[in-house]
């Protein structure tokens, strides 16, 4: 079994925290996805799990012994970096044969071992090349073999796909979501492409100025953002936000209105805020339809400045109530061009509300007869 247990985990340079009071349970067989932005302390916790970065303070247990003070060679981890790291002078063969001749095992166990990993890859037309002779994709696939031919316990990725082009990146999704069912492995993998989050994980944990800000599955995140930060960060296009206030409330609902005085009741636990408590609504690109006059729909009239076109979609960027806004075109088009106005709506069910703290009003699911 391979389980991963941070317990109060701290980092610090000095008298600079960078990670502080991290506590995770990644149980064995999970892909687990760090997100966040740029300084969040998401590689350093990686490293810090690898071995490669001291621990300030807490406790760091895989399969459940202690290992604050155990080495990055005898963790049994197998690490991917952004940098591929291999012998430039040695062949694929050779490269992916290194960390097991380093390990003094015998010639023929090694070359079982390289040919198995080399099949799992889809490489061994490969194994004769040396790395200038392969492209990007290739490089990253030799870097995950070596990896693999160790038989480690976790897996450790950190940010692998960023030298990649848009196509290269796609594939090696799909690649290394395929080991992942193949092998059963337990992942830890680190990026600040939300997309990849979205695409390869189990459970996400988002990180912001070294703090976590939430830890759940895609789906999780998605739909029922914990804070403000995590709702913007999590979808593409990101979430948009109007200022709010609350006007009235009652259990399980709460009536917000909107700068240009329209209100709508909202499935939301209110019961936190009083009335008059300055709010955040929001709401996704893609959660506004078409008006049908069906009670529960908050309707949100939008300036657009620039509309477009990506074949499967139509997005409207513009402004409602002073803010910029996003809207994906419920028709699949949009015929007003720039300076046009529509009214879109949104179903009260798809609205999030926040507080001026940027935590997320508890979300209930509306009962039709609410209006």
């Amino acid at each position: 079994m391979a389980e991963v247990r941070l317990e109060g985990i701290q980092k610090a340079y000095g008298a600079v925290g960078i990670l502080h009071d991290i506590d995770l349970d990644i149980a064995h067989g999970e892909f687990v996805v760090f997100v966040g932005p740029s300084g969040s302390g998401k590689s350093t916790l990686l490293r810090m799990i690898g071995g490669l970065e001291k621990i300030s303070g807490g406790t760091l247990k895989i399969d459940n012994k202690v290992v604050n003070s155990v080495d990055a060679a005898d963790r049994n981890l197998g690490m991917v970096f952004q940098s591929y790291a291999l012998y430039p002078h040695l062949t694929v063969r050779d490269n992916l044969a290194f960390p097991l001749r380093m390990a003094k095992l015998g010639r023929d166990q090694i070359a079982a071992k390289v040919r198995d990993a080399a099949a799992l890859l889809q490489i061994e037309h490969l194994l004769d090349r040396k790395p200038k002779q392969l492209s990007g994709g290739q490089r990253q696939r030799v870097a995950i073999g070596r990896a693999i031919v160790r038989e480690p316990k976790v897996f450790l990725f950190d940010e692998p796909l960023s030298n990649l082009d848009t196509e290269l990146r796609v594939q090696m999704r799909v690649q290394i979501a395929k080991l992942h069912r193949q092998l059963g492995n337990t992942m830890i993998y680190v990026t600040h492409d939300q997309v990849e989050a979205m695409t390869m994980a189990d459970k996400i944990v988002v990180l912001k100025d070294g703090h976590i800000e939430q830890v759940g599955s895609p789906h999780d995140l998605y739909h029922r953002p914990a804070t403000q930060f995590v709702a913007g960060f999590i979808g593409s296009p990101r979430m948009n936000f109007l200022p709010c206030k609350l006007k009235a409330k009652e259990e399980g609902r709460g009536e917000i209105e909107l700068r240009d005085g329209l209100s709508s009741w909202l499935p939301v636990q209110a019961e936190v805020v009083g009335p008059g408590t300055p709010l955040t609504l929001g709401i996704r690109p893609d959660d506004f339809l078409a008006p049908s006059g069906r009670p529960g729909e908050l309707i949100v009239e939008i300036d657009v400045d620039f509309v477009e076109h990506l074949g499967s979609a139509t997005y409207l960027y513009g402004t409602a109530l002073g803010e910029h806004i996003v809207a994906r075109s419920p028709n699949g088009h949009f015929h007003s061009g720039r300076g046009g106005r529509v009214a879109l709506v949104v179903a009260a069910s798809d609205c999030h509300v926040f507080t001026s703290e940027g935590k997320a009003l508890p979300r209930l699911e509306a009962p039709k007869s609410w209006s």
